[in-house]
């Protein structure tokens, strides 16, 4: 079974590179020297920093794992061969909610690329609102379903 390639941005896949460099050369030479001092404390048995060691340990060992599993399949966005007709990743997309007039601007990234954040207005292509406005023009309305309940939104704007 083929696996879906992770749309990244050129910035989200950078941070994805840092994050793994920073786990495999830092991170674990960490945990290692806390797992070494852990066991000089005698019976691993009864040794609740050896156990809080190993655990971090195997939370860090998959970390790495995915993060390299979405560095094979990453395809990173060319956005120089993009116009703002459409919406689409990377888009950075101006929106109106209808019902309280209220004014959002979002840029929409990959689902598979951790880049989705918010509070500092990234969303997912794949969320209720970035699914909804994904392929969508400046002065369309769309209806998104969100946990809140039913949103009507205008797109004000598209650009990069």
């Amino acid at each position: 079974m083929a696996t879906k390639p992770t749309m990244l941005t050129a910035e989200g896949h950078k941070k994805l590179e840092d994050e793994l460099e920073f786990l495999q050369n830092v991170k674990r030479k960490e945990i290692a020297e806390k797992i070494k001092v852990a066991r000089s404390y005698g019976d691993l048995s009864e040794n609740s920093e050896y156990d809080d060691a190993k655990n971090e340990q195997a939370i860090m060992e998959a970390r790495i794992n995915q993060i390299e599993s979405i560095l094979k399949t990453a395809v990173i966005i060319d956005e120089s061969e993009i116009s703002n007709e459409r919406v689409h990743l990377t888009s950075v997309v101006k929106i109106e909610m209808l019902e309280s007039g209220r004014e959002k601007t979002y840029t929409i990234v990959g689902s598979g690329s951790n880049e989705a954040n918010p509070r500092e207005g990234k969303i997912s292509d794949e969320s209720p609102i970035g699914a909804a406005l994904m392929d969508k023009s400046v002065g369309d309305v769309v209806e998104v379903e969100t946990p809140g309940g039913m949103l009507a939104i205008k797109i004000l704007e598209i650009s990069k």
